[in-house]
């Protein structure tokens, strides 16, 4: 998340800019981004500085051309669906981002009061599973109701034999004061039933969840897997029940750890979006919303389960797991083979991403980033991403149809089959990544590095990391996500939820111990990435290809910036403490890192 203190020198940056002015021979639809801004500004003083810019590096400028023209035209954007809402509990807020219009409600631990209120006919939570988000939702919501002297139980329910029961009873929920037991069990008896089972398991068992839910009862996802699951069998949810979703933005430690520190500042915590799928009864849109503030998310935005389903699968591939370590592989490597050391190489890689370019664009943006290079930094970001921007792009354009059609949902459910003996084959669980070279080196590193030590600002790398996460924000923005959805999928989870404890614990580690779904598409796209820059991204740079002054001139003056900034100013000033030593791994893996 982005810190409020810093949003004044975020907007102090901004204002200090000078605005873009008029291009040369920009092409229509150019010009009518830059007029849509209007506050935003670039680094740059005019066009004619960029020109000069590139022009000192040695490289041409591309700009003016049809190819330019074509290359950085506005696309046509998708219409918003609109995303309004009713509550008769919370405070609805309306915001702009970027001329968009979008509600959002506020959380913070004075909201815990009117908590039995939203929850209204709600004697039991349920909360099925013992994974990444089921310990810290659970105990998030145990402790959010405790605090206001609320009755509902908040309940466990975990299959027999479960290796998991033990940590369930390490975090206080008992079989002696009903707070644990039997996955089908607790299903039955909750009115509200958070099924936080992985994906896979989800779609290899949602008919006998379905089965033992009451009439009028609450299903609560915080992912829409389930529904693109149910979507390609041409199937949908049961007309008896009300299907919710609340969705952090960032792993279960993240919204357990931002809680536990918000205890002592009001509304710490991780984002979350929420969907109401299907409503029976008139209540799931508040249930929805008093999940969340008892989630202790600073602010909830509304989506749809398929819009959310769709941003999420694909950001995992994406900025915030897969194409990260696609880009580290692949700089690694060149930085190394040109006469770089591979601790060096290793900081200038990993360490840069995750440290300090993440705090930068965390608290000040991504145009701060930029604006922190020396001039000759900005012609090595200027390369970078000119050269990086439109090959992530194809990447992750046919990445993000693949999540749309249901190819990748169906090759998560497949590969969590394959994890189990089947037909007389063996089980084929997916191994571990981290003991390449690189790697080896992260580990050493690492036992070196000094405390509160972010790494170096490696303008190469920055140029990169940016231009794959402009990518990623215009494919998502083209297929009508709003920009809450963007800028939360996009950047703040990147930033503030999975990057901090891959720069405690190196991104292989991430990779190794993440969700199944996350873990799959990492080991998936990650070569894609890799590839595709290395074999066209760093051949264009080494053959000296102009500098697409249009694409440059795009980032600097790009709305979302100043979307960005709003968020920001609704984030309280907590930055996450990961220690080194922060265990962040699944219960059925935990064994295995021991």
């Amino acid at each position: 998340m982005v810190a409020a203190a810093a949003s004044t020198s975020f907007s102090a940056s901004l204002s200090a800019r000078t605005s873009l002015s008029k291009a040369v021979n920009p092409s229509p639809k150019v010009a009518n981004v830059s007029l849509n801004v209007g506050f935003l500004s670039t680094s740059c003083r005019s066009l004619e500085a960029l020109k000069a810019t590139a022009a000192g590096n040695g490289s041409a400028l591309c700009s003016g051309s049809a190819l330019g023209a074509r290359m950085v035209s506005a696309p046509a954007i998708k219409p918003l669906t609109s995303l309004d809402f009713e509550t008769s509990v919370f405070k609805k807020e309306k915001i702009n981002l970027a001329g968009h219009e979008e509600y959002i409600v506020r959380g913070g631990r004075d909201l815990f009061p009117l908590l039995p209120d939203a929850f209204k006919g709600i004697k039991q939570i349920g909360v099925i599973g013992w994974g990444s988000q089921g310990p810290a939702q659970a105990q998030n919501l145990k402790d959010s109701l405790a605090e206001v002297k609320s009755d509902i139980v908040v309940k466990i329910g975990l299959r027999k034999g479960s290796q998991s029961f033990a940590e369930a009873r390490a975090a206080g929920f008992t079989e002696e004061n009903g707070t644990l037991g039997d996955i089908w069990e607790t299903v039955s008896g909750s009115d509200l039933v958070l099924l936080l089972i992985s994906d896979a398991a989800q779609a290899d068992n949602y008919e006998k969840v379905f089965s033992h839910m009451k009439p009028n009862s609450i299903l609560g996802l915080s992912h829409g897997f389930l529904l693109g699951h149910l979507q390609s069998m041409g199937l949908d949810f049961p007309k008896n029940i009300s299907v919710t979703a609340v969705c952090p933005k960032g792993m279960g430690p993240s919204v357990r750890r931002l809680y536990v520190q918000g205890k002592e500042i009001n509304g710490a915590g991780i984002n979350s979006s929420f969907a109401v799928h299907q409503d029976v009864d008139g209540r799931a849109t508040d249930v929805a919303l008093g999940w969340s503030v008892a989630l202790g998310s600073p602010f909830t935005f509304a989506t749809t389960l398929e819009q959310e389903y769709k941003s999420d699968i694909f950001g995992e591939r994406g900025i915030l797991l897969g194409a990260v370590h696609g880009i580290v592989e692949s700089l690694f490597r060149r930085y190394n083979e040109n006469g770089m050391s591979e601790d060096d190489a290793y900081k200038n890689t990993v360490e840069c991403i995750t440290g300090i370019i993440s705090k930068t664009i965390s608290t000040q943006g991504m145009l701060a980033v930029y604006e922190a290079l020396s001039e000759e930094g900005k012609k090595e970001f200027q390369k970078a991403y000119s050269a990086s921007f439109y090959p992530c792009m194809d990447i992750l354009y046919e990445c993000y149809e693949d999540v749309a059609t249901g190819s990748e949902i169906r090759s998560v459910v497949l590969a969590g089959r394959r994890f189990y003996e089947k037909e007389g084959l063996p089980a084929f669980p997916m191994g571990k990544i981290d003991q390449t070279r690189m790697w080896k080196v992260g580990q050493r590193v690492r036992a070196a590095r000094p405390a509160n030590d972010l790494g170096p600002l490696y303008p190469f790398t920055a140029g990169v990391y940016v231009a794959l996460m402009m990518a990623q924000i215009e494919i998502l923005r083209k297929k009508g996500h709003s920009y809450s959805e963007i800028i939360n999928e996009s950047v703040i989870e990147s930033v503030d939820s999975l990057n901090p404890f891959m720069h405690a614990r190196g991104v292989s580690f991430m990779v190794d111990n993440c969700s199944t779904t996350a873990r799959l598409g990492s080991r998936k796209w990650a070569p894609r990435f890799d590839y595709i820059l290395t074999q066209q991204a760093l051949v264009a740079v080494d053959n000296n290809a102009p500098i697409n002054l249009d694409l440059i001139s795009n980032f600097l003056s790009d709305p979302v910036h100043g979307a960005i900034e709003v968020c920001a100013q609704l984030r309280p000033t907590v930055d996450i403490s990961v220690p080194p030593d922060a265990d962040f791994v699944r219960p059925e893996l935990r064994q295995g890192n021991n």
